[in-house]
């Protein structure tokens, strides 16, 4: 009896495993093989690639700021009325004629207000005028501030005194003494050596000039400040000056 179960158990499983044949899938081709056929096939060369990239017409300086005009407003503290009025014609000037920028002085607000037109070129041009007009604000000349227009590598940047150590009466007005320098000439040097203009305004400190110059300024300003004798620092800002100019 256990032989004739054993038999028929194996013809059943026989039975199961032709059925199971039957319901097999053919195994498609390896992607190793449809990937060497596309590597195969030949690659376009670099004129035909270049061929194919779509050539667009230059957008004008309307079309880039999207059409609206845009407005910039800088605003004018009271010892720096008088000056405004008498150099206007020279801020006027470039603002208009060079950058083709609309301007006017709001007597309401005090604020110098920068506009753009239809004629307006350069999107960039309402920023320039922006530093220009705030560089002079700050308390530079018209003839430096002006730099800002002409050059693209020129910045602005301003620090208080009381941001490198926190000094109070005597000891602010003495660190302010020692930047200044008797008749001013600590400052001139500093500026002389460093390519920079300074304007001292209180116990804030504005530095107008190139990146790597304005750090040169910047150090000596904050060694003065924090006690280094002028002689000292004169002599380390020359020395890092003629690194500067060997090494451009």
């Amino acid at each position: 009896m256990d032989a004739v179960k054993d038999s028929t158990a194996d013809v059943s499983a026989a039975a199961a495993a032709a059925d199971a044949s039957d319901h097999f899938t053919k195994v498609s081709k390896s992607k190793k093989s449809s990937k060497r056929k596309h590597d195969e096939q030949p690659m376009d060369s670099e004129d035909s690639v270049a061929r194919k990239r779509p050539q667009f017409p230059a957008l004008s300086g309307d079309k880039l700021k999207g059409g609206a005009d845009e407005m910039r407003k800088v605003a004018v503290p009271a010892n720096r009325y008088t000056p405004l009025k008498e150099n206007w014609l020279q801020i006027y000037t470039p603002i208009v004629e060079n950058l083709q920028l609309q301007v006017r002085f709001n007597l309401k607000t005090r604020n110098v207000e920068l506009k753009t037109c239809k004629d307006t070129q350069d999107i960039g041009a309402l920023t320039k005028a922006s530093d220009f007009v705030k560089a002079f604000v700050l308390g530079f000349q018209v003839e430096d501030a002006l730099a800002l227009i002409r050059l693209d590598e020129l910045f602005l940047e301003s620090f208080d005194v009381t941001d490198v150590k926190p000094l109070k009466g005597d000891h602010l007005s003495r660190a302010i003494g020692r930047v200044a320098g008797t008749g001013g000439k600590t400052k001139f040097t500093i500026e002389n050596v460093t390519k920079t203009r300074i304007v001292l305004a209180d116990t804030k400190i504005h530095i107008l000039g190139s990146f790597q110059n304005i750090k040169m300024a910047r150090t000596a300003i904050c060694n003065l400040i924090l006690g280094s004798p002028p002689s000292k620092v004169y002599g380390n800002i020359r020395t890092v000056a003629s690194r500067t100019a060997e090494r451009f």
